[in-house]
């Protein structure tokens, strides 16, 4: 068996492109995830050098340091949160994240800080921002339904948070919504 970390890999989409190319390679996953591949056997060096090019060729890369393999886990985990579990967190952040990935929050947060350049708490609030303007352009839930899905204690503060990222406030995206979202591997 081995564990394949990919990064790119952020939509249901995303795991269906990585599953049609190891399929065509002939290789046999037992479990394909958000940014996360398991594979039935270890990869040739043939195999692998083959998959990369396949995955680049579609925008992906795989990861082999342990370090990025760590920060994909945690920006995937923060996807998937935000984006696929509508931020159903029990926690706060760090100790959700200390819990899932097996490791001191200090750590995951310094490695981040130091690879990324940005705090994880600044790639939290920009995907938090990126739901937001999804759900603003789906146009079914209303600000205060929005506010209460990704746990702010206020539209106020959904309000000021969106502001201070975007430069626009809540109803004024809503007006102007074209081509104001950019795709999840880019915030």
């Amino acid at each position: 068996m081995e564990v394949l970390y990919i990064k790119n890999m952020v939509c249901h989409r995303c795991t269906l492109m990585v599953q049609n190319e190891i399929e065509a390679l002939g290789l046999k996953s037992t479990s394909i995830k958000l940014g996360e591949v398991e594979l039935e056997q270890e990869l040739s060096t043939a195999q692998r050098i083959a998959l990369t090019q396949r995955l680049e060729a579609l925008g992906f890369a795989l990861i082999d340091d342990k370090k990025s393999q760590l920060i994909a886990q945690i920006k995937t985990t923060i996807v998937e949160l935000v984006h696929y579990q509508n931020n159903e967190l029990q926690m706060n952040l760090s100790d959700y994240l200390s819990q899932k990935l097996g490791h001191d929050y200090n750590y995951l947060s310094s490695l981040f800080s130091e690879v990324e350049g940005k705090t994880i708490e600044k790639y939290f609030i920009a995907q938090k921002i990126e739901k937001i303007k999804e759900l603003l352009v789906y146009d079914e839930l209303s600000l205060s339904e929005i506010a209460h899905r990704l746990n702010y204690s206020s539209v106020a503060y959904l309000s000021n948070q969106f502001k201070k990222v975007t430069g626009l406030t809540p109803s004024y995206f809503k007006k102007i919504r074209d081509n104001k979202r950019k795709p999840l591997d880019e915030v």
